[in-house]
């Protein structure tokens, strides 16, 4: 109850402070804007009804317009007048005009949007449909896209409620567009063929929702159209199976002549010849030998044959005669329509036993049989029926195809905005089947949990809604109290969703505290490019986000299913800033593909150094490395590099220590600002919900401890680069080991000379006030809880004492109502059974946090070195692919030189895309997500929140919305 009424003070505020504004736009802040007529204020002031709506008004969030309406004669603010609308219309039933401040502008209006920062203020309504008017209404709220209904049949099936059958309707006819009509298609019948044949017709605008009687004519022509396409393409299939056997017919005839060629001449020859004949093809007996050959034609699949021969071999033991030909024009199924390739053949056996078995082979391997008579006469007159019957059949084909193509033009027309109405009924009765119903069947109860600045908007959909469904009765939307948590609703655009996403894919934030998207959006590139920093790859990652960014109308039409390339496009916007961002550290590092650039002239010379006689050419020739003394005048200009690192670093044999013992300090203070950053955040979230107790003992004490450690940490490692320039650096002392003596109090070593005068007692003084903080934060917030608790016990029980007084006062008195006395009782009856207070478990809770956030502050600030190792692996990996890849083909002289040098480049280009763009981007990409997602958010993100799940359209059309 207290968060409760902690939110309520803070909506309050906030609306307080938004009609102030408005109210200053428009003349100043004593101007005031009239709502109600006359006969409205009398209503409030002395009507019938002023109890009711004064209790309705104090059970909502509107509470505070009421009183307002009270104290100022029946005026409301104009930052007030959409709460006040939003209770009084449903219950007088009347309707004033919007106010200026919430006027549309064509399909979108002015919207009062909430603060970034935060999420945005919901509100829970009861809303009554008239059952006439629900199908529209809701219809029209999905159109918006912006309410989330609450399933309040929770504990019944989805076959017992309402509107089943409707839902099953629905589900019949995307079956007919989507379900596959043979089992060989794995797409329906009506997209399949259509997207075979006739181009799809995509309507530029997403059609209307259909009305519930428009239901009717939608199935009827769907289920007509499905009967006509299945007559047409069963019809189909059946000529196409016939043209498929006459051809066959037809081939196998004209090769049988043949086959009885030369069969005759081989019955002529000696059956008892030297057996160097094929493995079947057996010379048959002589007429004179043996009774009557026998013989079967028939044509069997090409991938069969060589099976098909050897079984006949093995059951027939060689008692046969086989000859086969292929087929030479390749025919096509008619089911699946692939070519099928087949062979012809002819059996010769004697006996009825070999033909069973032969018939029994050919059946087993789906081969097809012919009737083939043995005159040569007989098989010429067969030929030619066979041909006008082919004839024939092509020219009946012919006119079922173009029956066939009219009904696919017809459906082509119209089968998408088909498809997108059945989907849009099917979730308006999906909607009203989380809805209840009156006891007298006229009313339909739903709750909705929608954005309070989004009011307005929702009221004229549900008026649209009542006007297009005709009816007369105006739809009551009535705000109601609710223990269960308000959904979080971050409003988002192309650019931020992707930041967006990152954030909710570690938890969904708590309701109204404060959102980690809008620091993502800067700090999540940033630390990307602290890992990943080269001039070079930054550039090739811009300008593949730019591709992207200036396509993205046209990829998006495409609508591909890879997900891989979705990840990368939907993600296009932040791509775009890693590779900014990388660009930016890459020119701070001066590393370009492990390469630096002298712009600005090195603060370094090497003349001091010859002009002073330490150099010469002797030394040259007999030293590989030689060192620069910034003591020696000269050689150190005394100015930095004025953007980033100086390039003489490029060529120091001690590059590595330097870029080492910069990039660690900078990771360090990098991580620790981070960290207090993100404990000055949950400072703004212990203001937002006025807790003023977590400020006191959570907030200060965190504070202290971070600074006067990690802090302090901070300020040895720039008061260091500060104080201690190149001609001192020398005596610059380790902060390592003062920071570990700052623990031990030891300030008694001498090699290791102080930073700054009174640094013992600064030290000092920072430890023991980080140890005050630790029991400050472990031990005071519970015993404070259990004292507020004890407290409000008794107080309770005090105001129970009076309220069994008087009851028992007014047993006597006939004025008291026992409907009375019952909510009393509830009411006390409700106070005892809230949620019981545990001292044991607060305490435990607290004693986790403190020990969470003390560890966390010192492993974090180590997680934090992952910066630099990350920074050292890419810097490395570059220089290792140019020196081991680049340079060699840059080495080599002549035409071979200048021919080699794209060969080189090529694989150096691509090694750079695979290995440093892509895996080395994609590990800092993934300690980017872990620096964000547990070193700065569990310093103030609770994430602890549900995501707002609107009734869109939209989002079910474009297979977003969340199930």
């Amino acid at each position: 109850r207290g968060k409760n009424k902690a939110h309520s003070s803070t909506c309050q505020a906030s609306r307080v402070e938004r009609g102030k504004g408005q109210a200053e736009d428009q003349g100043g802040p004593g101007r005031r804007v009239e709502v109600l007529h006359a006969e409205e204020r009398g209503f409030c002031d002395h009507g019938p009804r002023r109890g009711e709506l004064r209790a309705a008004c104090h059970a909502s969030c509107v509470w505070p317009v009421w009183q307002e309406l009270e104290n100022n004669a029946g005026r409301v603010t104009p930052g007030h007048q959409d709460l006040w609308e939003l209770l009084f219309h449903p219950l007088t039933g009347r309707h004033s005009t919007p106010s200026w401040g919430e006027e549309q502008k064509g399909d979108q209006g002015w919207v009062k949007m909430a603060s970034i920062f935060r999420s945005e203020e919901m509100c829970l309504s009861q809303l009554f449909l008239q059952v006439e008017a629900a199908y529209c209404c809701v219809a029209e709220l999905g159109e918006l896209g912006l309410v989330q209904f609450k399933d309040l049949n929770v504990n019944e099936s989805r076959f017992q409620r309402k509107f089943v059958n409707e839902v099953r309707r629905c589900e019949s006819l995307e079956r007919i567009l989507r379900e596959p009509i043979f089992c060989l298609l794995s797409k329906s019948f009506l997209e399949d063929e259509m997207q075979n044949e006739i181009e799809i017709q995509v309507p530029e605008k997403s059609p209307s929702t259909p009305l519930p009687r428009e239901m009717i004519t939608l199935e009827t022509a769907l289920e007509k159209l499905e009967g006509e396409l299945q007559e047409a393409n069963e019809n189909y299939q059946a000529l196409k199976k016939s043209f498929l056997e006459l051809t066959e017919f037809k081939h196998l005839l004209k090769k049988t002549q043949d086959f009885f060629e030369v069969t005759e001449t081989n019955l002529a020859d000696d059956f008892f010849m030297e057996d160097t004949s094929g493995l079947l093809e057996l010379r048959p007996t002589p007429a004179y030998m043996s009774g009557k050959l026998g013989f079967t034609a028939g044509v069997v699949n090409r991938e069969r044959m060589a099976s098909f021969e050897r079984l006949l071999w093995r059951i027939c033991r060689g008692n046969i005669y086989l000859k086969f030909s292929e087929m030479d024009t390749v025919l096509e199924d008619p089911v699946t329509r692939e070519e099928i390739k087949k062979n012809i053949f002819i059996i010769f056996y004697q006996g009825e036993q070999l033909r069973q078995k032969i018939k029994k082979i050919c059946d087993g391997f789906r081969a097809t049989i012919y009737p083939c008579p043995e005159p040569a006469s007989e098989r010429r007159e067969m030929l030619d029926g066979v041909n006008m019957r082919l004839e024939d059949l092509i020219t009946v084909i012919t006119q079922t195809e173009s029956h066939r193509q009219h009904l696919l033009q017809e459906a082509a027309a119209n089968w998408h905005s088909w498809v997108i109405k059945v989907h849009k009924m099917k979730a308006i009765y999906h909607i009203l089947n989380m809805c209840n119903i009156d006891v007298t069947q006229q009313c339909i109860i739903a709750e909705i949990w929608f954005p309070v600045a989004d009011a307005v908007r929702i009221r004229r959909a549900l008026e649209q809604g009542m006007e297009l469904s005709g009816s007369s009765m105006v739809p009551i939307m009535t705000a109601v109290q609710s223990k269960t948590a308000p959904p979080t609703f971050n409003r988002t655009n192309k650019f931020t969703a992707g930041f967006q996403n990152i954030v909710d894919a570690y938890g969904v934030g708590s309701y109204r505290e404060m959102n980690p998207a809008p620091y993502t959006i800067i700090t999540f590139p940033f630390l990307f490019a602290v890992m990943f920093g080269d001039c070079g790859h930054g550039i090739v990652m811009l300008l593949a986000a730019l591709w992207m960014v200036l396509n993205e109308r046209r990829l998006l039409s495409q609508k591909t299913t890879n997900e891989i390339w979705d990840t990368f496009f939907h993600g296009r916007y932040l791509i775009l800033l890693l590779g900014i961002f990388s660009i930016y550290t890459g020119l701070i590092y001066n590393d370009c593909f492990s390469k630096s650039f002298n712009i600005f002239g090195s603060s370094w010379s090497v003349q001091p150094m010859f002009r002073n006689g330490t150099w010469n050419t002797q030394v040259m020739e007999t030293n590989p490395y030689l060192q620069l003394d910034p003591a020696v005048p000269g050689v150190y200009s005394g100015n930095p590099y004025p953007f980033g690192i100086d390039p003489v670093w490029n060529l120091a044999s001690n590059k590595l220590t330097f870029l080492n013992s910069y990039k660690m300090k900078m990771s360090v203070i990098l991580g620790i600002v981070q960290m207090v950053f993100g404990v000055i955040l949950g400072l703004f979230n212990h203001i937002f919900f006025r807790n003023t107790l977590n400020i006191i003992l959570q907030f200060i004490p965190e504070m202290i401890f971070i600074l006067c450690l990690f802090g302090y940490l901070v300020f040895m490692i720039i008061f260091k680069w500060c104080s201690f320039d190149v001609s001192v650096s020398r005596r610059a002392p380790s902060i390592l080991i003062h920071f570990i003596n700052m623990f031990l109090f030891n300030y008694n070593d001498p090699s290791n000379a102080p930073l700054y005068k009174h640094q013992q007692e600064v030290q000092s003084f920072f430890v023991i006030m980080a140890l005050i903080s630790v029991p400050w934060m472990l031990l005071i917030k519970p015993f404070i809880l259990r004292a507020s608790h004890r407290r409000s016990q008794l107080q309770a029980s005090r105001i129970q004492e009076d309220a069994t007084e008087d009851i028992e006062g007014d047993n006597s008195n006939p004025s008291v109502s026992p409907g009375h006395r019952a909510s009393a009782g509830a009411h006390g009856a409700q106070d005892d059974h809230d949620e019981e207070f545990s001292f044991g478990d607060i305490f435990v809770h607290q004693a986790i946090h403190t020990i969470e956030y003390c560890l966390g502050c010192i492993s974090n600030t180590a997680s934090y070195l992952r910066l630099w190792a990350l920074s050292l692996a890419h810097a490395q990996l570059s220089e290792v692919l140019w020196t081991m890849v680049m340079n060699i083909g840059l080495r080599v002289q002549g035409w071979g030189g200048l021919i080699g040098v794209f060969i080189i480049f090529a694989i150096f280009a691509v090694l750079t895309v695979a290995i440093l763009l892509i895996m080395e981007g994609l590990s800092a990409f993934l300690h980017a997500l872990r620096l964000h997602w547990v070193e700065f958010q569990n310093k103030f993100y609770v994430g602890a929140g549900y995501k707002f799940s609107p009734f869109s359209f939209k989002q079910i059309l474009d297979g977003t919305a969340e199930q």
